[in-house]
């Protein structure tokens, strides 16, 4: 019987055989997701794009996965008191159970694997609260009166819930302030640390990664202050310059944690890319530099090329991004999904990242709850307080195009940087799969072509939009 088919499966099985046609060229799938800016695709799967020897376009994406740099953590957003309130007080079971899983859960979850707890209030708690609070002229040296029950109801359940969906989940926690008796201003707002209570807030902060150990939430890494060179009027916030930096972790913090706690690690900074002389201060002290394992970033200042150019210096100490916020100060949604793919999803982990965290997980229709501090700022979802009924923002299609294809192992692998405005960062994860980001950020389509060695496929990506390409790397 005549079986044309037939022949030319026959065909590429023998050149397959004869190594002269790889599996991919025969058409392995790729995979691609697109979110648009005009948001008539938001996190839409295309149909299957398939690798093959074609001719390529003007721009081509070079990927060599031979070529690997960090480590991924991952991508998430801090679970805040205003979050821990929202999903465990305004949400009913069901729509919390279905929320968590979302964010947390893997495919078609987002997987998010990093998230970020605070150390007592931040802005985005209904008071204003340390885990050691006196009244004014009193003191605990010995931290009788430590307790987090602050947390209890809302952000503990919220954590531990997240680590039962996604154990690879790790947990990072900083302070917005110390107690107030243990600051020159007697408050938790404004005020500095003073020297003779470095030993006590060492021990309160050990407490804390003992505490919450003992609820089931191991803390991956510490930072001693929330943005050090910040003194906010009218929320907890301490000022801690860099030479008290580090000799609060070199005498005091670090040897603690590495006689108590030797899997929590130390980050320092927790602040904007316009001062990197601060950490760099740090990092130069030689008994600091012993426990530091990492320094964090802040996006609301400055270059994100200064990161690279800190690790340069420091080739040893990884490189974290533990916050950034979007609000209602910038309210243009396609502006909004390139500022949050090419800047906090590419260009920080092509600077080394190691993990990504957005700001406030969840906020009401209020931009709140919250006390002082930002009063636009917007949640990664929007949680009706009323209604539990939960609005996707910009920054969580952002955080799921990398979250949801780049798990905890993988290695960034070398892509190079196409002209003008694609931009471009690359993966393998543990079991071989490879995912590729790419956002347009220009005014018209652009047509490219992913090359991986002999092999290639090609796409046109709309204006202002952003795609994931994912493909089994295995030959």
């Amino acid at each position: 019987m005549h079986n044309p088919s037939g022949r030319l499966q026959a065909a590429v099985l023998a050149l397959l055989a004869a190594g002269s046609l790889s599996a991919a060229a025969a058409g392995r799938p790729v995979q691609a997701w697109i979110t648009t800016g005009d948001q008539s695709r938001l996190l839409a799967r295309e149909a299957d794009l398939r690798f093959g020897p074609g001719q390529p376009a003007t721009t081509v994406i070079e990927i060599d996965p031979s070529r690997r740099y960090q480590e991924m953590q991952g991508f998430g957003a801090s679970i805040t008191d205003a979050s821990g309130i929202l999903i465990q007080q305004r949400m009913n079971p069901a729509q919390r159970e279905a929320l968590l899983r979302e964010l947390f859960g893997p495919s078609p979850g987002l997987g998010m694997a990093f998230t970020r707890l605070t150390i007592g209030a931040s802005d985005f708690s209904p008071t204003h609260y340390s885990f050691d609070d006196m009244p004014a002229g009193r003191s605990d040296p010995e931290l009788k009166h430590f307790r987090i029950e602050a947390q209890r109801a809302t952000v503990l359940p919220t954590v531990k819930a997240a680590l039962a969906i996604n154990p690879e989940l790790k947990v990072m926690a900083s302070p917005w302030s110390a107690p107030g008796w243990m600051k020159s201003s007697d408050s938790l707002v404004k005020g500095t640390l003073k020297p003779q209570a470095f030993d006590a807030f060492a021990r309160y902060l050990g407490r804390y990664v003992s505490v919450m150990k003992e609820e089931g939430v191991p803390i991956f890494a510490l930072t001693l202050q929330n943005e050090p060179h910040f003194e906010p009027d009218n929320y907890p916030g301490m000022r801690v310059e860099p030479e008290k930096r580090a000799a609060f972790i070199g005498r005091h913090l670090g040897p603690l944690l590495q006689r108590e706690h030797p899997g929590t690690q130390i980050f320092d900074w927790d602040h904007n890319w316009d001062e990197p002389d601060s950490p760099l201060t740090v990092l130069a002290d030689k008994t600091a530099r012993r426990y530091v394992q990492g320094v964090a970033w802040h996006c609301y200042g400055g270059n994100v090329k200064v990161q690279a150019e800190v690790r340069a210096k420091f080739p040893d100490k990884d490189t974290w991004v533990t916050e950034c916020s979007g609000g209602r100060w910038s309210p243009d949604w396609a502006n909004n999904l390139m500022y949050f793919t090419r800047t906090l999803i590419i260009d920080t982990t092509r600077g080394w990242a190691r993990g990504v965290l957005l700001w406030n997980l969840a906020l009401d229709e209020n931009d709140g709850p919250h006390l002082g501090g930002c009063n636009d700022c917007r949640g990664v979802v929007t949680i009706d307080s009323r209604t539990g009924e939960v609005t996707r923002n910009v920054e969580y299609y952002a955080l799921a195009h990398a979250s949801r294809f780049v798990r905890p192992g993988a290695r960034r692998v070398a892509s190079s940087e196409a002209a003008g405005q694609l931009s471009n960062v690359a993966f393998r994860n543990r079991d071989g799969s490879l995912a590729l980001v790419v956002a347009n950020g220009g005014k018209e389509a652009r047509a490219f072509s992913v090359r991986l060695g002999k092999e290639q496929f090609s796409y046109t990506l709309p204006p202002q939009s952003v795609a994931t390409f994912a493909w089994d790397g295995k030959p």
